[in-house]
């Protein structure tokens, strides 16, 4: 048997967006490549320990993915497992058999690449927009650098403190606390 990769980790920020059209504009501004719009519906299950979604992206495909980060309204580390999913539509039945639903959140979401940091300008029914920042850690990394660089974005990008979200989606939406 194959033993399971170690977790990945990252870096991110989460903030609220209140122009979305000067945003991207900033974001542009910094040099970052488009990578597309994806449409996603994360659906949540309550679990002991860290998060657990169902990610679909349609035609794209879907992946479970468990994670764990502290909450916090600043730039914080995030661990991560990611697992294709062949039959979504079965996972996520046999899931909520067995764990129950807590929720689905439903975004739109712009991804943009400057250097190794994911930029998610977000839409997010329900709530609204938001910027995302994720610098992925290679499997060695202190996190300095990945730090480091997801910090000067945000002030590249104008991010304010009072902006910056402690919670995901499915928090600020009331599916998980």
């Amino acid at each position: 048997m194959i033993p399971p990769a170690a977790p990945r980790r990252n870096v991110e920020l989460k903030a609220h967006d209140p122009d979305p059209v000067s945003t991207l504009a900033a974001v542009r501004d910094t040099g970052a490549v488009s990578m597309g719009t994806l449409e996603q519906a994360d659906t949540y299950f309550p679990v002991p320990h860290g998060r657990l979604k169902l990610r679909d992206e349609g035609p794209r495909g879907a992946t479970l993915i468990s994670y764990d980060r502290p909450r916090e309204a600043r730039a914080r580390p995030s661990s991560y497992r990611l697992v294709p999913v062949p039959d979504p539509a079965s996972l996520r039945a046999a899931l909520a058999q067995a764990l129950g639903e807590s929720g689905t959140v439903v975004k739109s979401r712009r991804l943009l690449m400057h250097g190794a940091v994911r930029i998610h300008l977000d839409r997010i029914e329900g709530l609204g927009d938001f910027v995302e920042l994720e610098a992925v850690a290679p499997p060695d990394s202190d996190l300095q650098a990945e730090h480091a660089a997801v910090d000067a974005l945000a002030r590249a990008l104008g991010i304010t403190p009072d902006r910056v979200v402690d919670r995901g989606y499915a928090e600020l939406l009331g599916i998980h606390d």
